[in-house]
């Protein structure tokens, strides 16, 4: 009884403590979530700011980019938050001493990462499922949405002494525009070419008013004390054209503002881009790419037979023809060159040549096409992997330099993503450009950090500052007498 007791005392403690990791870690994970999410999303609609700035697109649709843009940044805003929240976590348990009280009750620091570790794993898989069902969606929407409003035109904007052709069928021209809201103009001139003949119908005004009419599908313009003139051909007038002017106090001239809505465009025609994919499709479509590829190669020989046997067939002709115009001279044969077969051996290797480069180039085209597709794939692993290993990199080491709070942490943060993130783009674009295997360049971030993770847990884990370290622990036991009594400190 008192046995079980005490191991049902145990589980609670335990389970208490990991309440208390999960609710220091829970604060600090959402918050630097928001965020980095924040940060990235600022950063990535001002990519995109020239084509959103002047169309007067309404709330909706900015609502629908920011939105759709956020769900494409939570994959990688995840292992930042991670990384930040463990080192601030554990980093704060540590500087309060909180951890150190932890381990003198006999709890290892495996222990104490446990709850975290769960819940990055669960992470992980998280964000594995929405890279692969949620993000190519959110694509698909966005940038169909994207399109749509880089094919819209900018709003109405009649600046003065500007010639302004943003309607369809005319072109405007105003000295001044008065009144709070800009609607008064002065000095107009209207170009009216919806008739195809030019600039032969002029309308001038002294002043006007502008506004919309019918729900803001139209644009009314009222005119005063003005005069229109129409220019006629005339095979009778000796110029060849006739002018007609007629002057008006008052005239009213309606534009439609169709042109300036925003039309959508089927998102189906979006669906075979490669980020608008899941896993399977992916690998179906490489599946086809890469079967394709190998009949092409397959059929190289076969299409290069037919230029190689006529050149050979031609030229071994023309040879045997040419013994028998051999010209006898003293102790010398001089063979009389026929140019007309050199020209025509010549042609046929540059045709021969010139087909061999482009199938050549057609089946690298094909190789890079299909590695693409595969870097999309090995996209979603290596996003879900980086969780993972920011968690493994930011937890043991928050635990070995002791500082919570936005400093430090925020500082080794950035670092080693920037790290990670210019390893990830170097090792994705070696991979693109063939230098180096997909599947290398791809993984050479999680590669490359994964040493630092495993290191700082090992120093974590014997209580060893940063910089200390012993050289006779990294190796086995049959290694180590060479360095007997030897210890690195720096």
């Amino acid at each position: 009884m008192a046995g079980s007791d005490g191991e049902s005392g145990s589980s609670s403690r335990m389970k208490k403590l990991d309440k208390l990791i999960l609710k220091a870690f829970a604060g600090p994970f959402l918050l630097t979530l928001a965020v980095v999410e924040f940060i990235l999303l600022t950063q990535y609609m001002l990519k995109y700011l020239d084509d959103l700035v002047g169309k007067d697109l309404g709330a909706e649709v900015l609502v629908q980019l920011l939105f759709y843009f956020a769900v494409l940044l939570l994959p990688i805003a995840l292992p930042l938050a991670v990384l930040l929240s463990s080192l601030m976590t554990f980093g704060t348990l540590g500087e309060h001493h909180e951890l150190t009280a932890i381990k003198t009750s006999g709890i290892s620091l495996t222990r104490i990462l446990r709850p975290v570790m769960i819940t990055s794993v669960s992470l992980a898989l998280f964000a594995f499922w929405f890279n692969n069902t949620i993000v190519p969606k959110a694509n698909l929407k966005a940038f169909s949405l994207l399109w749509d409003v880089r094919q819209q035109k900018l709003a109405l904007d009649i600046r003065p002494g500007v010639f302004y052709s943003g309607i369809p069928g005319y072109t405007i021209k105003v000295n001044d525009k008065l009144g709070e809201e800009g609607d008064v103009l002065m000095g107009i001139m209207i170009y009216d070419h919806t008739q195809g003949t030019g600039n032969m119908r002029v309308i001038l005004a002294d002043s006007g008013r502008m506004f919309t009419r019918f729900g803001g599908q139209y644009l009314g313009l009222e005119l005063f004390r003005g005069q229109s003139y129409v220019e006629q051909p005339d095979s009778r007038s000796r110029s060849g054209a006739t002018f007609i002017r007629q002057a008006f106090n008052r005239n009213m001239i309606t534009f439609s503002l169709k042109s300036f809505d925003l039309n959508r465009t089927k998102t189906e025609l979006f669906a075979e881009n490669k980020m608008m994919k899941n896993i399977p499709q992916l690998v179906a479509f490489i599946d086809s790419l890469q079967k394709r590829l190998r009949t092409e190669r397959s059929q190289v020989p076969h299409l290069v037979a037919p230029y190689y046997a006529y050149l050979r067939f031609d030229t071994v002709g023309q040879a045997q023809n040419r013994r028998a115009e051999l010209v006898q001279v003293p102790d010398t044969r001089l063979p009389v060159l026929n140019a007309g077969v050199l020209e025509q051996a010549t042609n046929r290797a540059r045709n021969l040549k010139s087909f061999a480069g482009s199938t050549g180039e057609r089946l690298a085209n094909l190789a890079k096409e299909s590695g693409n597709y595969r870097i999309e794939i090995y996209r979603k692993y290596v996003q879900s992997t980086a969780i993972l290993l920011m968690f493994l990199i930011g937890a043991p080491l928050g635990a070995i330099i002791k500082k919570g709070g936005l400093g430090v942490p925020i500082l080794v943060s950035i670092l080693f993503f920037i790290v990670y993130y210019i390893l990830s783009i170097m090792g994705e674009k070696y991979g693109r450009e063939g230098v180096m295997p997909v599947s290398f360049g791809m993984w050479m971030s999680t590669l490359a950090l994964l040493p630092f993770g495993l290191f700082f847990l090992y120093q974590a884990r014997n209580d060893s500052g940063l910089l200390d370290w012993d050289l006779r622990r990294l190796l086995p036991a049959w290694l180590r007498w060479p360095f007997r009594g030897y210890k690195k400190t720096l």
